[in-house]
């Protein structure tokens, strides 16, 4: 396992329906590296967001789709996505404003 430092963690925030729709609960949804573990997506948040006191992290590991062109087959790359739960005296992630 490489080592990571807290940039290399979080990929990109994830912006669908339902990860807004839990927003009210202070849930932050991620895409994280494949790598990361819980504690570091943990320290990641943190840093990364001024005032942001990490509750509890869900995560959920993606393997790749097999897709194939002509008799070739091969696999898209594997993904990890977090769902962060921030403390309720924390502040809000700024990304996320405004959705």
């Amino acid at each position: 396992m490489a080592d990571l430092k807290y940039y290399d963690v979080i990929l990109k925030p994830v912006i669908t329906e339902s990860s807004m729709s839990i927003l009210e609960d202070k849930k932050y949804t991620f895409l994280v590296h494949p790598d990361a573990t819980k504690i570091q997506i943990k320290e990641a948040v943190e840093k990364m967001f001024d005032g942001a006191k990490v509750a509890s992290v869900n995560t959920m590991n993606y393997a790749g789709k097999v897709k194939r062109r002509g008799m070739i087959s091969g696999r898209t790359a594997k993904k990890k996505k977090a769902i962060v739960k921030l403390t309720a005296e924390s502040k809000d992630i700024e990304i996320f404003q405004g959705m």
